[in-house]
């Protein structure tokens, strides 16, 4: 990862491995908060020569440090300052909107030596959307930098008539400062001495300004809300340590992607660029994080519920009870410039919101948010009659309206994954396996709810259209020649034939046959689709296959492991374990143990080939590792039923896997599961959850 990102809430941070925003940097660089860049310079010179790196930690992303010294400094013959003679230490993170920064420079020369730290700033307060290069547009006015001994303000006054300023301040008087953004701090230290220039920066819009505190209150308080969410964790305790790093990374970097929009907190898709509401990926990361934290499902389902759709709009591809597919603050999208706030066009949002809200529902059994979203719930169900099911065939079909929107609006949504096997693409209006998964899923729950809540009508409506859905979808889907299902059906009905990953989706929904699961699973593991790494996201040999692809041959972990937890739920649990333990080797070749977004689908003779750019923390790529946990338990709750089903199955190398205060119904649980020579033995070590553990073929002690 040849960048360094912190984040924290709705402010992130993206440099250089120096800590620096070199300009003109391909990354786009900069301090970020409402798809706006309020800071686009930031270089920290010592004597004006840059400072060589060290070392630079970014194993926590929500801290960051760097270790840097200085180069060896001549002018006119004469030693200004010999190399490697200071130490430079920059610590910084992000609390409560505020960036802060501590640099701390110490001498090692053995005599006082004098040198001076300078800062070089500037803002250009551009557009997420136009520092990435996808858009040009109407932008506002930067005024005048004012700057003083204590600190430094810069002003913008956007298009859309909002204003943005940041407010920049240090600790130490400065000797010199410029109206360009270049302030220096002289330093005279003696030998082992060192001093201290803390930094902080604000962002604030419309004179929303954030309260600064000092350095070390502030990283006190960031502390101890990690420690909070710590707690509220379920804990999973394993021998293996690969796995063991998957699961702490995934949880930390989820923590870190949690932002709160004033509905409860929710993960963001990814860093650097998309850290904002995103309707599939929000729901999915929620969903992986049901087992060690169901609130922040909560929080997911009331802020896209918030959001969903009430009107008719080709602009944004929005439609009358539809889930949105990504939100955007910044000063293009407040201007109508371009179409995300938010953007619709997707097909798979509307029927997840319904598939987390049912399982939300089996691990808490917490009615009263069906309650307060019982009208959604029942806006998303006719969207996804009236308006998803463009032709009344019971199949869920997309087709972008939107001139700036997304032609392809499932999850692989690149111009290219809809293709057949003769190499042609398909075109629109297109039905995707998988979400016809999704959306058999979403109505066998909500009968489920609606028959527990004696609305015996709109319980036996959905049950029924659920039946036919499954009976047409094994009809029209299904390839006899293949023995497997289509990828998709085009706007002539036709199979959009390719072998894919997307119908291994269908699993988690139950709504294949046995037969079919375990045919589904087995050749999700064969040697065309899996990698050894991971299953492709398109087998081998296809006509559209492509390893360097990003929908059509790489590995994405969060594809994987909901394959995975599918596999688990219908009780294939070999080649679960399978694709776990190939994803599970990937990560020895990623930096910090942190699964990243996708990877090349080449063989696993081959060292792991990353994909050249990646989101780097990603939201359910953090999220899949979780999802391993529940598919090793095959733990699956209903406490509708008040029953929690458990049928592990433990991968080569783990021997125990033990978790602690997993959230159900009314309590916690704790269980064990440990290899025997022959099978697993599981263990209930406590069940405070009011339902009864219902073991298949295993050893049992309670």
């Amino acid at each position: 990862m040849n960048y360094r990102v912190i984040k924290e809430n709705d402010l992130f941070f993206l440099t250089d491995e120096s800590g620096d925003i070199p300009e003109n940097h391909p990354y786009g660089p900069g301090l970020y908060t409402k798809d706006t860049r309020f800071l686009s310079k930031f270089d920290l010179l010592i004597n004006n020569e840059k400072p060589i790196l060290l070392s630079s930690q970014a194993d926590k992303s929500y801290y960051a440090e760097m270790l840097l010294t200085n180069p060896h400094i001549e002018k006119e013959g004469e030693v200004e300052l010999w190399r490697e003679s200071i130490e430079i230490k920059r610590k910084r993170f992000i609390y409560k909107e505020v960036l802060y920064e501590e640099i701390i420079v110490k001498n090692y020369n053995p005599k006082r030596t004098a040198f001076n730290l300078s800062i070089h700033l500037d803002a250009d307060f551009k557009d997420m959307f136009i520092v990435r290069g996808f858009q040009n547009g109407k932008t506002g006015v930067k005024e005048k930098t004012d700057v003083s001994r204590e600190g430094m303000k810069l002003n913008y006054i956007g298009a859309d008539e909002v204003k943005r300023e940041l407010s920049v301040n240090w600790n130490l008087g400065p000797s010199r400062t410029s109206s360009e953004g270049d302030v220096y701090f002289d330093f005279n230290l003696e030998h082992d001495e060192e001093a201290t220039l803390v930094l902080n920066m604000a962002p604030s819009v419309n004179q929303e300004k954030p309260q600064i505190l000092p350095y070390g209150e502030a990283f006190n308080e960031l502390m101890t809300s990690y420690a909070a969410w710590n707690e509220t964790l379920t804990k999973v305790e394993t021998n293996h340590k690969p796995l063991q790093k998957l699961v702490d990374r995934g949880l930390g970097d989820m923590k870190v992607l949690l932002t709160d929009l004033g509905y409860g907190k929710f993960p963001v898709a990814g860093l650097p660029w998309f850290g904002v509401p995103f309707g599939r990926d929000s729901l999915i990361a929620a969903l992986q994080m049901l087992p060690f934290n169901p609130e922040v499902a909560e929080g997911t389902l009331k802020t896209m519920a918030a959001h969903q759709g009430t009107k008719k709009d080709s602009w944004r591809d929005e439609e009358p009870g539809k889930i949105m597919h990504e939100m955007r603050f910044g000063e293009l999208a407040n201007t109508g410039q371009i179409p995300f706030t938010p953007y619709y066009g997707t097909i798979d949002a509307t029927p997840l919101f319904l598939v987390l809200l049912g399982e939300y529902l089996k691990w808490t059994g917490n009615f009263s948010l069906f309650t307060e979203l019982e009208e959604n719930v029942e806006n998303a169900l006719t969207w996804i009659n009236q308006y998803g099911d463009r032709d009344g065939d019971e199949f869920v079909e997309y087709h972008q309206e939107a001139s700036k929107g997304i032609a392809n609006q499932g999850w692989k949504d690149s111009g290219d994954s809809m293709v057949h096997r003769n190499g042609d693409l398909a075109e629109t209006p297109i039905a995707l396996s998988e979400v016809q998964g999704y959306v058999y899923h979403a109505k066998q729950s909500m009968a489920e709810v609606y028959h527990l809540l004696d609305k015996e009508d709109k319980a036996a409506g959905l049950k029924k259209q659920a039946q036919e859905l499954e009976r047409k979808f094994e009809e029209s889907f299904w390839m006899e020649d293949q023995q497997y299902y289509a990828l998709a059906l085009d706007k002539e009905k036709e199979q959009v034939g390719t072998i894919t990953s997307n119908p291994g989706h269908v699993l988690f929904s139950e709504m294949l046959s046995k037969e079919k699961a375990e045919i589904v699973s087995e050749r999700l593991v064969s040697k065309k689709m899996f990698s050894g790494y991971g299953i492709r996201t398109m087998a081998e040999e296809e006509a559209g296959y492509n390893p360097m692809s990003y929908h059509n041959g790489t590995v994405w972990p969060h594809d994987n492991s909901l394959i995975i937890l599918g596999m688990s739920k219908t009780k294939n649990q070999r080649q679960a374990v399978k694709a776990m333990e190939g994803l599970i080797n990937s990560s020895f070749h990623f930096e910090y143990d942190r699964l990243p977004e996708l990877f090349c689908g080449y063989n696993s003779e081959k060292p792991v080939i990353a994909y050249p750019v990646a989101c780097s923390p990603q939201a359910w790529a953090a999220g899949t590792p979780l999802l391993f946990v529940q598919s090793i338990l095959g733990l699956f709750p209903d406490a509708l039923k008040k029953q929690i089903t458990i049928n592990p199955m433990l991968p080569k190398n783990v021997d125990y896997l033990k978790v602690e205060n997993m959230k159900i119904h009314k309590g916690t649980l704790d269980l064990v599961v440990r290899r025997t020579e022959e099978r697993c033995e599981t263990e209930v070590l406590k069940n405070t959850t009011g339902c009864e553990t219902v073991m298949n073929d295993q050893i049992v002690k309670n």
